[in-house]
């Protein structure tokens, strides 16, 4: 019984969907980091030099003191202190990584499907060029092969 289902989950596991699929959520992890170090390293300093010297991971709101009395330095500090926050920089530095990542598949998708539009096109002028292999029964209207000489639908004869 094992045997049965370890054959049929590595087939299961071996059909390119599955491959492609498991390609494309390493890509993503990778991507997901770049994209946070592109947040946290490159966009957010300047915003925070910008807006007076902000360092946005540090931006938090105390919500209760811990075992040291307020003001924290840093979120590090509160949260060695034992202190609960609401990290507002944090969920600021996500927002805009997931902005950046939903707007880089938006790209892709948008790509995506001009390619399979364009190759629809190509394929519809394809077929367009091809000689009709089919043609509708002057009697009966359904379709037949255009050689034939009677109709295997309403049998009548055709000219």
């Amino acid at each position: 019984m094992f045997k049965s289902f370890f054959n049929e989950f590595k087939k299961f596991a071996m059909r390119g969907n599955v491959i492609d699929m498991a390609v494309g959520i390493i890509i993503g992890a990778a991507f997901g980091k770049i994209v946070d170090s592109l947040v946290k390293d490159v966009i957010m300093p300047p915003i925070g030099l910008l807006l007076g010297k902000v360092d946005f991971t540090n931006l938090f709101v105390v919500l209760k003191e811990g075992v040291t009395a307020a003001p924290y330095v840093s979120l590090d500090a509160a949260q060695k202190a034992g202190a609960v926050t609401l990290n507002v920089g944090l969920f600021v530095n996500a927002l805009i990584s997931f902005i950046i990542v939903a707007f880089a598949v938006f790209i892709l998708i948008k790509a995506i499907n001009e390619l399979q539009a364009k190759m629809l096109r190509q394929e519809a002028a394809e077929d367009a060029k091809k000689e009709p292999v089919t043609k509708a029964c002057p009697y009966c209207c359904e379709e037949i092969p255009v050689k034939a000489v009677r109709c295997p639908h309403c049998t009548s004869e055709l000219k």
